[in-house]
C-alpha cells in the first residue's frame, strides 16, 4: 500500500485565502446551509458523483463559532450512517502536530529544551552513523553532529522513514519493525510480529538504524516524530498516550480522540477506501477496522482517528494563543515558538511533490513543530505564519494567524490527491464567502 504524504500546501494557498466574514453557523439540515451554499453543493456532488462516500469540513474564524459542512455517509454501504462533526476520521500524519505541540509543553515547563541532544534522554543516539551510499547498501561513517529535539520536531535529524525509504535501508527498517503505522488487519498481522512492543523499545531500536543524513543538515520525512512521542513519555514519566489525553485532550474537551477506537463510538468509524480503476474498494472497513484494535504502541506520528470537531478544537486552541473557552494548555510565546520556522541554520523545506498528495512552489515555506509554516504573505494565498499539515488518507488541517482562520477537512481514502478537492474547495468557499484571489 503507497503510503501518501500531505503538506497541504494547496489547500493552505487557496482556504487562507477563503477567510469567511461574519457568518452564522450552519445548520445540519439536509438542504445546503444559508452560510456556505457552494460548499455544500460541491460536498454533494463530490459524493453523488461516487467520488468519496463522505465529507466534513471545518472553517473557523477567531472569535466566532465553527461552520461545519457535511455531506454523505461513512461507507459506501446503504445503511452506513450520514457523516457529521463527530464522525471518526484516521488522521495518520496530522497526528505529528499534535505530538509535537505535547512535547512544546515539556519545552514550556523546563522539562525538555529545544537544542537539547536527543543522546541526553536516550544514550544510544551517542554514537549514530550516517549511510554513505543509500541505494546500495547500509555502509556508513560516524556521524559528527548530535541529534536534537528540534531537528526530531522538524524531520532534520537524518533518520528515515518507511514510507519514504527504499533498497537495504527500507530492508534494514523491515527487519527491526520499525512500522509505525497501521494500514488494516491484514497488513497489521504481518508487520506487528516484528514491531517494537512500547514506545521506549521502538526509540531504543531506532537508535540502531543508520541515519540517511548527517543530523540537521536535510528536511526528509521521517520517524523523528515516533522517536519525540517516546521522548516525552520518558521525560514526562508517564505513558504518552495518557500524557496527551491529560493535558491536550480532557482539557480542551477533545472527548472522541484514540489512538484504539472503543466499542461505543465504532459506529461513527468511516470505511477507508483505495481505488480499482474508479471502483471505490475498501482497505480498512469499519466494522473490521484496523483501528479499533489496540495498536502496538500509540504511534506518534500516524496513530489518531479524530472528529473534525475534535481537531478543530485542537486547531482553536493554536489560534487562540493557547487555549480555548477559558481553559489555558499552553502560554502564547509557547505556540509562537511551535508555529514559527525552526529549521536549523541553513535547512530548506520545499514542500512534497504532487505525487504523494502534498504540493510545492505555492509559498515560501519554513518547518515548525510538526508542521509547515509559510513564510510571507502571498496575494491570493496564506498569510505569513499559516502552519498546517495533512494526512495519507486525504485529510487536511492549517491555522492561518495573519488571516484568523483555520480549517480542516476530512476524507478517508488512498491516494489523498486522487481528486482536486483541494482546489473545488477553494472555488465554492469563494462564491460563499464573496472573497476574490487578490
Amino acid at each position: 500500500m503507497r503510503h501518501v504524504m500531505m503538506t497541504g500546501g494547496a489547500m493552505l494557498s487557496l482556504l487562507s485565502a477563503a477567510a469567511p466574514a461574519q457568518v452564522a453557523a450552519p445548520s445540519r439540515a439536509v438542504a445546503p446551509p444559508a452560510a456556505l451554499p457552494a460548499t455544500q453543493a460541491l460536498f454533494q456532488a463530490y459524493v453523488r458523483s461516487g467520488k468519496m462516500p463522505g465529507i466534513v469540513a471545518a472553517i473557523g474564524v477567531a472569535g466566532q463559532p465553527t461552520m461545519f459542512v457535511q455531506a454523505g455517509r461513512t461507507g459506501i454501504v446503504p445503511d452506513a450512517p450520514a457523516v457529521g462533526p463527530d464522525t471518526l476520521w484516521r488522521v495518520y500524519s496530522m497526528t505529528k502536530p499534535i505530538t509535537a505541540m505535547a512535547a512544546m509543553i515539556l519545552i514550556e515547563e523546563g522539562k525538555l529544551k529545544l537544542d537539547q541532544p536527543l543522546s541526553d534522554i536516550y544514550p544510544a543516539y551517542k554514537q549514530m552513523r550516517v549511510l554513505t551510499n543509500p541505494q546500495a547498501s547500509l555502509d556508513s561513517r560516524p556521524a559528527t553532529r548530535p541529534i536534537t529535539i528540534r531537528e526530531l520536531m522538524t524531520h532534520t535529524a537524518g533518520l528515515g522513514y518507511s514510507f519514504t525509504a527504499k533498497g537495504p535501508l527500507l530492508k534494514e527498517y523491515e527487519r527491526l519493525g520499525l512500522m509505525p503505522y497501521a494500514a488494516n488487519a491484514q497488513v497489521e498481522a504481518k508487520v506487528r510480529p516484528t514491531r517494537p512492543t512500547t514506545l521506549q523499545q521502538f526509540a531504543e531500536r531506532a537508535a540502531t538504524a543508520p541515519l540517511i543524513a548527517e543530523p540537521g543538515t536535510r528536511w526528509s520525512y521521517s520517524m523523528g516524530l515516533d522517536v519525540l512521542a517516546a521522548v516525552v513519555e520518558k521525560v514526562s514519566g508517564m505513558p504518552f498516550e495518557r500524557f496527551v489525553q491529560t493535558r491536550l485532550f480532557a482539557p480542551l474537551k477533545m472527548t472522541s480522540s484514540y489512538w484504539q477506537v472503543p466499542a461505543s463510538a465504532a459506529n461513527r468509524l468511516v470505511t477507508n477506501y483505495t481505488f480499482l480503476g474508479d471502483t471505490m474498494v475498501p482497505v480498512d472497513p469499519a466494522a473490521t477496522s484496523v483501528f479499533r484494535q489496540p495498536p502496538s504502541f500509540p504511534y506518534g506520528g500516524a496513530g489518531l482517528v479524530m472528529s473534525a470537531r475534535d481537531y478543530d478544537r485542537f486547531l482553536q486552541m493554536l489560534q487562540n494563543g493557547g487555549e480555548v473557552d477559558g481553559v489555558r494548555v499552553m502560554k502564547p510565546e509557547t505556540v509562537r515558538v511551535a508555529m514559527s520556522n525552526l529549521l536549523p541554520e541553513g535547512v530548506t523545506f520545499g514542500g512534497v511533490g504532487g505525487t504523494t498528495g502534498g504540493a510545492s512552489g505555492e509559498a515560501a515555506m519554513g518547518f515548525g513543530a510538526g508542521g509547515s509554516v509559510t513564510l510571507a504573505d502571498t496575494p491570493g494565498g496564506p498569510g505569513k505564519g499559516t502552519y498546517g499539515w495533512g494526512g495519507a488518507a486525504g485529510t487536511i488541517a492549517y491555522v492561518d494567524p495573519t488571516r484568523h482562520v483555520r480549517g480542516v477537512v476530512m476524507v478517508n481514502y488512498f491516494p489523498a490527491d486522487r481528486y482536486p478537492l483541494r482546489r473545488d474547495l477553494a472555488v465554492a468557499l469563494y462564491q460563499d464567502l464573496g472573497r476574490t484571489a487578490k
